[in-house]
C-alpha cells in the first residue's frame, strides 16, 4: 500500500534508499485513472522502493519545493534526492520501467 507524504513528513521518508512521490489531487481526472496503477506497484515494491503519494491541495510546500506546475507528477528520489521524473499519466510498464532503470529493482 502507498504511503501518505504530506509536507511534514516528506524529507524523513524520503531521506534514505529508493522513494517515488505521486502528486496529485482528488479533482485531476488523469490522477484517479491513476491511483489503481500505483498502488499495484506499491505492493510489489513493498520493502524495496518507498511509494507516497502527495495531495497537492493539503500539502502544497513539497510540490513548490519541486517546481510542480502539472498533476500527476511522479517524483523518483534516492536518498532524498531527485533522479528522475514523469509528468502526466503513466502506465504501469512506463512506471515499472523508470523504476527498474532509475534504482535497478525489479
Amino acid at each position: 500500500m502507498a504511503l501518505q507524504f504530506t509536507d511534514q513528513n516528506f524529507k524523513t521518508e524520503t531521506a534514505k534508499g529508493f522513494a517515488v512521490l505521486d502528486m496529485y489531487a482528488d479533482w485531476c481526472g488523469p490522477c484517479r485513472m491513476m491511483m489503481p496503477i500505483f498502488e499495484e506497484i506499491a505492493k510489489s515494491m513493498e520493502g524495496k522502493v518507498k511509494m507516497g503519494k502527495l495531495n497537492v491541495d493539503e500539502s502544497p510546500q513539497t510540490p513548490g519545493t519541486f517546481g510542480v506546475s502539472g498533476i500527476p507528477t511522479i517524483v523518483f528520489l534516492k536518498d532524498g534526492q531527485e533522479v528522475g521524473r514523469a509528468v502526466g499519466f503513466q502506465s504501469k510498464e512506463a512506471l515499472m520501467g523508470k523504476i527498474t532503470e532509475l534504482f535497478g529493482v525489479k
